[in-house]
């Protein structure tokens, strides 16, 4: 497997990163939305992550790597067996990239033709939503996505299962993950019913700051260089990330989230006008997940005025009468609601 670029030696693209640990903390979020130029280390940041995580335990033979520990959840075969009765081994976090190009039979999976041919037997082979089970589902130019794929992520994110009926087949497994798009809005609007299904959405810029310019070249020069010198370099940053997720994730279900922040996060939604309580909801699991990366026992006001702009700016209407970014209009409405609030009762 290819050596990642360590996630701690990524310069900059501060919210992107956030948005991603905010994920990987809580992956019921709904996933990251990543909008910006090319060259901005979109794709380096998911994969840095992904090796970053802990490996995770699966079923032995499991093709949905199905979690022995709640078997229930898993695919018919695992959630048939006895918890004593499953065998199991670590393995890495997976990263599953998805093409623009992809049929739909790579996607959900498709009659394994080779053992039909030879065997008489029709077996299903799993697709890229089989791989991505309990990992990330990478997109790049998500935007440019065909509609039909896009139909059919929609309904897989919904229901966390993917369910195949043809060609003589019905299967259903599994398949949650964290859904990661990028791409570049110069090149394409996202159909809205997708943009609503991400949970955070952040976008990132080429930096101007001379200093951090020729920081990112000196760092990216010196991981082509020697990717396994540059890499044990940053080790001992990259671990203290990891722990940092992995006491998160211990601590999440613990934090207390006060009404009174609450309310400040649905007077928030209210002064922009967003559809549905999605808007709400995200909000407030990922000012949740953050405080636990904080290591805070309760979600404060900041912890929502951090995380507002990732949580909010793709949920906003158009304004005929409003031309500003969407950015700015949740910075002028967090001014507005929370102005100088620090912590709540």
């Amino acid at each position: 497997m290819a050596t990642a670029f360590p996630f701690s030696a990524i310069v900059g693209q501060d919210e992107m990163k956030l948005a991603l640990l905010i994920a990987a903390v809580d992956p019921a979020i709904g996933g990251v939305l990543v909008f910006g130029d090319r060259g901005t280390g979109k794709s380096t940041a998911v994969r840095a992550l992904a090796q970053l995580l802990p490996t995770m335990k699966t079923v032995i033979g499991c093709p949905y790597s199905c979690d022995p520990v709640r078997p229930a959840a898993g695919c018919s075969h695992c959630s048939s067996l006895a918890r004593s009765a499953l065998k199991s081994r670590a393995v890495p976090v997976p990263v599953v990239d998805l093409p623009l190009g992809a049929t739909e039979d790579r996607v959900v999976g498709a009659l394994d033709l080779e053992r039909a041919l030879t065997q008489g037997v029709k077996a299903f082979e799993p697709g890229l939503l089989a791989r991505a089970h309990r990992g990330f589902l990478y997109i790049d130019e998500v935007n440019l996505l065909e509609d039909h794929l896009v139909d059919l992520l929609l309904d897989v994110a919904a229901s966390g299962e993917n369910v195949i009926e043809r060609e003589g087949l019905s299967v259903r497994h599994p398949a949650r993950f964290v859904l990661i798009g990028s791409g570049n809005p110069e090149e394409g609007e996202l159909r809205p019913q997708l943009l609503d299904r991400f949970g955070l959405s952040v976008e990132v810029r080429t930096p101007t700051d001379l200093a951090q310019r020729v920081e990112v070249v000196r760092r990216r020069d010196a991981f082509e260089r020697d990717a396994v010198a540059f890499v044990a370099a940053w080790q001992r940053d990259d671990g203290r990330v990891r722990r940092r997720i992995v006491a998160a994730r211990a601590r999440v279900s613990a934090v207390q989230v006060p009404d009174g922040v609450l309310e400040l996060a649905t007077r928030l939604c209210l002064q922009l006008g967003t559809d549905g309580l999605r808007g709400e909801l995200t909000l407030m699991r990922a000012a949740r997940a953050l405080a636990a990366l904080d290591g805070a026992a309760r979600v404060e006001a900041a912890h929502l005025r951090r995380v507002a702009p990732s949580a909010l700016r793709h949920r906003l209407r158009r304004s005929v009468l409003d031309d500003t970014g969407s950015g700015t209009r949740v910075e002028r409405a967090l001014g507005e609601v929370l102005g100088d609030v620090r912590s709540v009762a």
